[in-house]
């Protein structure tokens, strides 16, 4: 099997590098591509002239335009690379007949309600971001028969930024926090993202009637806050010390906090009955995630500091 990866250096991108490798030959760009392939989203052709000429078995898109309040801003560009990229890929991989793998997001819904969202409910997007991630995803599933879509939610990982990194450090150097607590979630590692995708997509290839969108994230749910409370107390276990005392962690609605271009959905809990169920799968509870993300973190700064000495 030949596997052609866009996006690599991205936190899901860097963990499908890993999940992929053992089901083939493995290819994987980012934006500048390599030789004469190209990984840069918002060159047409040169994603076409790059699946032509790899012929892979399976296109797997980790890359997208992902910052939510710019998008506002930046609606073409994002338009480019969420809904003209996918389109491109689609159509590209329905030609050749191989599988594509794509992305996409809770930010499809509104956030209404507060029961977890099922692949069956109705869209309605609240933001461009969120927009244009559901156009891309209706331009994979209408052009490429052999497709697996695969919504998640609030998606991290040891590499890069992210939520739980920012409240450690703003732990240590302030003695409260203000974190908003009505919207509701679940932490979803990219690592588990990608052992999923590798997991799925082995068993897709040998019944192709599994095609299809699915919901995937970690189980349980939790709330921003509660998120950052558990995280910076995970760490005080591991012996880290902060300057936010325990029960300094304040609560705070969406509404207070206004400086944010774009709405967030207040109702980001996914209905993983599905992909469990196609697929055989048990997903872990998002603090197992979570807490292996902050050992990782400081072990790995614990051996930097240790190599610098």
């Amino acid at each position: 099997m030949k596997i052609l990866l866009f996006g690599k250096n991205g936190q899901l991108g860097w963990e499908l590098q890993r999940s992929l490798a053992p089901l083939g030959d493995l290819v994987a760009l980012d934006r500048n591509g390599s030789g004469s392939l190209r990984g840069d989203l918002t060159d047409r052709f040169g994603l076409i002239n790059t699946i032509h000429q790899l012929k892979p078995d399976v296109i797997v898109n980790a890359a997208a335009y992902t910052d939510v309040d710019k998008a506002e801003s930046e609606r073409d560009l994002a338009g480019k690379i969420n809904v003209e990229a996918p389109r491109v890929m689609a159509t590209t991989a329905e030609r050749i007949g191989a599988w594509l793998v794509h992305y996409s997001t809770d930010y499809v819904f509104d956030g209404s309600g507060q029961m977890p969202w099922k692949e069956t409910d109705t869209p309605r997007p609240l933001s461009v971001y969120g927009a244009t991630k559901l156009e891309g995803e209706r331009m994979v599933v209408s052009r490429c028969t052999r497709h697996l879509v695969f919504r998640t939610s609030w998606v991290y990982s040891t590499r890069g930024k992210n939520f739980v990194k920012t409240m450690l450090n703003l732990a240590r150097q302030r003695d409260t926090l203000r974190v908003i607590s009505d919207q509701i979630g679940a932490p979803t590692g990219a690592e588990l993202i990608a052992d999923v995708t590798a997991h799925a997509l082995k068993a897709a290839c040998s019944h192709p009637e599994a095609a299809g969108l699915y919901h995937l994230a970690a189980s349980g749910e939790t709330s921003w806050h509660a998120c950052a409370i558990f995280a910076i107390e995970c760490a005080r276990a591991l012996g880290k010390s902060f300057s936010i005392k325990p029960g300094a962690i304040q609560e705070i609605l969406t509404s207070e906090y206004s400086s944010s271009p774009a709405r967030r959905p207040a109702n980001s809990r996914l209905d993983t009955r599905r992909i469990k169920e196609t697929f055989n799968l048990k997903l872990p509870d998002w603090r197992v995630g979570v807490e292996r993300m902050i050992l990782e973190i400081f072990n790995e700064s614990g051996e930097k500091a240790h190599a610098e000495k």
